[in-house]
Order: C-alpha cells, then sequence, then structure tokens
C-alpha cells in the first residue's frame, strides 16, 4: 500500500488500521485507541508516504467506532488539525457521518495525499515544546519548577511568576489543565491567560499553574478521561488516590500560604462534538449557600469576559452527573480544605458557536478570561 499509518510519534494514538485502495483513493480506515481506560476520544497519528506520492492523489480518512468515542456523534463538528509536511497546522473540513444499516457510524474525510507525510490530531497537541515556546515568547516571565514526579517517574512541572511570600496579602490564582491528558484545548486557553498575566506585569495576582499534570498520559498518548486505576480529576481526597494529587495538593497549600488565594481553575475539554462554546461546571459541593453565589459570580464574570464569539450562553452550570462528582475533585479540594471558590472549565476541541477554533482563538479567549480575573481582584 502507498501509504502507512505511524503512531510512534509524541502522542500517539491510533489502532485497528486498515489502509485500502479503492477506485484509485487510498482508504485510511482506524479507531482511537482507549489505551485501557473506559472511554475514548483522543486521536493522533502520522500518515506516511512509502512510494512517491502522485500528482492530485487523494485519501479518504474513516474513523471508526464514532459512537463509541465521548460526545462525539456530531460528525460535522468533528475538525481535526492537519500538518502536512512538516508546515503548520491547520484545520481539516467537517466530518462527514456515514452510518450502516445497523446504527453504528463512522466519520469520513477525503483530502489531498501529502507528498511525504502528514500528522493528523483530534485537536492541536500541547505538550513540553509548547510550554517551553511559553516560557520563551514571555522573556522568562515564567518560573518553572519541579514539584514531584508522576506515577510513572516524569517531572511534574508548575509554572509561577513568583515565589509568594507568607502572610502576603497579593491575590493569589492556581490554576491546573489536562487532568484528562487529550482534552488539548484546555490547556491552549491557558496559554492564553498565562501570557495575559505576563504582559500585565506587577497587575497580575500570584499566578501558580500546572499545564501538564497528566504528563504519563499525555506522552503514551491516552486520552485519560476516568482512565484505570484511578482518574486523576476523582483523586482529590485525604489520602489522595493518585500520587500526582498528592504533589499538586502540597504545592497548593503552599500557594496558599503565600498569598490571599483567589480562585482555583480545572481547565478541561467537554465531548468531542459539542459545540456551543466554551462553559464552566459548579460542582455540586458547592451548591450551598454563599459559594453557590460566589462560583456563579465568577463564570459570569468568565463568560462576559470571553464574550459570545468563544462562550456559551448557558456558560455557569451545576452539572448534572452527580455520581461523578461524589469522589473529590480539584474544586471540592479548593472549596472544602483551602476555602476557596473554583470552576471547572470545559473548552472545546474545534467549534464554539460560529466561531471554528484555532491556537490563536484558544489564547484570545484566555487573554480575556485573564483581563476580566484582573479587573475583579482590583475591586
Amino acid at each position: 500500500m502507498p501509504i502507512k499509518v505511524e503512531t510512534n510519534i509524541p502522542y500517539g494514538n491510533a489502532c485497528d488500521v486498515s489502509v485500502q485502495e479503492e477506485k484509485g483513493i487510498t482508504v485510511v480506515s482506524l479507531a482511537a485507541d482507549p489505551h485501557g481506560g473506559p472511554e475514548t476520544l483522543w486521536f493522533c497519528f502520522r500518515l506516511r508516504q512509502t512510494r512517491q506520492a502522485r500528482r492530485g492523489g487523494k485519501v479518504k480518512l474513516v474513523l471508526k467506532h464514532l459512537l463509541n468515542m465521548l460526545g462525539c456523534g456530531n460528525a460535522p463538528n468533528l475538525r481535526p488539525v492537519i500538518r502536512r509536511d512538516g508546515e503548520d497546522w491547520e484545520r481539516m473540513g467537517p466530518g462527514k457521518l456515514e452510518e450502516f444499516p445497523d446504527g453504528r457510524a463512522q466519520a469520513v474525510w477525503v483530502m489531498d495525499a501529502p507528498r511525504k507525510e502528514a500528522d493528523i490530531a483530534v485537536c492541536y497537541p500541547y505538550g513540553r515544546q509548547e510550554l517551553d515556546a511559553l516560557a520563551e515568547e514571555t522573556d522568562g516571565y515564567w518560573q518553572a519548577d519541579v514539584i514531584g514526579i508522576s506515577q510513572g517517574g516524569r517531572p511534574l512541572v508548575r509554572v509561577s511568576n513568583g515565589p509568594g511570600l507568607r502572610g502576603s496579602d497579593r491575590p493569589g490564582l492556581y490554576l491546573v489543565a489536562r487532568q484528562h491528558s487529550g482534552e488539548t484545548p484546555g490547556t491552549w486557553l491557558l496559554d492564553g491567560m498565562l501570557r495575559y498575566f505576563a504582559s500585565a506585569g506587577k497587575a497580575a495576582p500570584l499566578v501558580w499553574a500546572v499545564p501538564l499534570t497528566n504528563i504519563d498520559g499525555i506522552e503514551q498518548g491516552d486520552y485519560g478521561k476516568d482512565n484505570f486505576p484511578y482518574d486523576l480529576n476523582r483523586a482529590w481526597g485525604s489520602p489522595a488516590m493518585r500520587h500526582e494529587v498528592l504533589v499538586f495538593q502540597r504545592d497548593m497549600h503552599r500557594w496558599a500560604d503565600r498569598c490571599r488565594p483567589a480562585l482555583g481553575l480545572d481547565l478541561h475539554a467537554p465531548g468531542g462534538s459539542e459545540g456551543d462554546g466554551i462553559y464552566a461546571h459548579i460542582c455540586r459541593g458547592t451548591t450551598e449557600g454563599a459559594r453557590i453565589k460566589t462560583a456563579g459570580e465568577w463564570a459570569r464574570l468568565l463568560g462576559e469576559a470571553m464574550g459570545r464569539e468563544y462562550a456559551c450562553e448557558n456558560f455557569g452550570r451545576t452539572t448534572e452527573w452527580g455520581e461523578r462528582w461524589l469522589t473529590p475533585c480539584f474544586s471540592t479540594f479548593c472549596w472544602n480544605v483551602l476555602a476557596i471558590p473554583a470552576l471547572c472549565v470545559e473548552v472545546p476541541y474545534a467549534v464554539c458557536g460560529k466561531t471554528l477554533m484555532t491556537r490563536e482563538h484558544y489564547r484570545e479567549a484566555g487573554r480575556r478570561a485573564a483581563a476580566g480575573i484582573i479587573k475583579r481582584l482590583k475591586k
């Protein structure tokens, strides 16, 4: 066959692969690999030409088992990203839904064959290389420190704009992303927030952030939602049920002692084809008295700051997934242990209403959110 599928690339994920020639078109069929977890969504792979590409050649890409992927039933909202022959990433066209007589479904794209190779992923990847670029492009504003190791022995990196000072009245934020390792949109929004805080200089609060929390899953190409033995986002009890969470909890106690803690944000991505816009969960552990009022105020502020180009009209919502929130999460730790408000923010993989999300769109939404936070903290 003229094209080979490779997953031995950064964040690689694909399985159940077949490559066939049909009527002059190369048909590449594959599925997202659960990597041992109960949910699947993230995929990332390389198409490599094994012989000289035919001019004008086409590839039909088939994403199998679509209805087994979390929230991926709306195929036109699936807009993977592609990087051809070492060029920059760009969005692919809308997926086309193909249904079988028995109700199974798959998504299909027809595209030009790469000259040599093309990398394809469900959304723009974000890993250590992008985090290094953030530090370099903000002129060393962000200090990177290793605060511990993952269960797989990888460094857990926290970035900060200062160590803080015990007893300080400076307002503080603690931000995390990628507890579910494949949810890259949350990291891109965080990237924009951090860039804005860097531009604000002394006007910025004390910010400590862990952009790549589930580093093992990220490096392994896992989707990472509810993965065994324990989902990072469900492990925030006492004692913590993941070593990474133990590391974060101890770091958050240090942070809380060196500022006036104001807010915690946990950045995620929703189902793969959700497209109404960015929104925030106010978890059930915060639905009493002043807590729900405070969380709602922060949600309204963030939604208004990001604007209708990015934010869902119903931005702040109390989750209806009660069983998921019975296990302690980042938000409940913030509320119940540190006594500060927190939100879980969901950032779509491709579409926010009428906006097809690029990396710059994610960053712009993050910049707007950061500007709104600074404005509120000045009051």
